[in-house]
């Protein structure tokens, strides 16, 4: 199917095509099933629902969910400006997002959704220098759509905001500053906060 909109890409041709409920489905197997509250009994259905996103998502953000690298992985020293404008200095391992760096050694880095890109709890404001080398080396040179649309939700957006559950720790950012922005926004009407594990 092609659609004769010329604005449309082939990707969103197809799936401006699909019923409402297959999306809705990709999405759920997207985020994982027990968390959106979306239930099938089909594997079948399920496997359909995890290869439309893999074709038709955009696939470029980082979905972490584990220990990430261990003690004997290379360091590097961070500062992150807390809100009340303390600093904390850090040890990171290259490797680890900077939210996995931040739960690790107690920075005060919420991460609602467990780092899975969304939310925008994890959010950081970068300086210009670093935020433009991590610029460089992405895919595209440009974030993922997911990454911006839960950036436009943060509380304090600027020029040089990501989010730390996108961020990859590299050797490179050996003395970098991050910054934490006064407040974040959590859609959780209880308070919620995870616990890192």
């Amino acid at each position: 199917y092609q659609s004769d909109d010329p604005s449309l890409s082939s990707q969103q041709s197809v799936i401006a095509m699909l019923p409402r409920s297959v999306i809705t489905a990709a999405k759920a197997a997207r985020f994982g099933f027990k968390r959106s509250g979306f239930k099938s009994s089909s594997p079948v259905f399920a496997n359909t629902c995890v290869s439309a996103q893999a074709s038709f998502g955009n696939n470029k953000q980082i979905r972490w969910h584990g220990d990430g690298p261990g003690p004997d992985a290379p360091t590097v020293q961070l500062t992150f400006v807390n809100p009340d404008d303390s600093e904390t200095k850090i040890t990171a391992r290259v490797g680890e997002t900077l939210l996995q760096s931040a739960h690790r050694t107690g920075v005060e880095m919420e991460g609602a959704c467990e780092g899975v890109c969304a939310c925008s709890t994890c959010h950081v404001i970068l300086e210009q220098e670093l935020y433009d080398d991590l610029l460089d080396n992405m895919e595209d040179e440009a974030l993922s759509e997911d990454e911006e649309d839960m950036l436009d939700m943060a509380f304090g957006l600027e020029q040089t905001s990501r989010l730390g559950c996108q961020i990859t720790v590299t050797e490179g950012m050996d003395g970098a500053v991050i910054s934490l922005p006064k407040a974040t926004r959590n859609f959780y009407v209880d308070g919620h906060k995870p616990t890192p594990h």
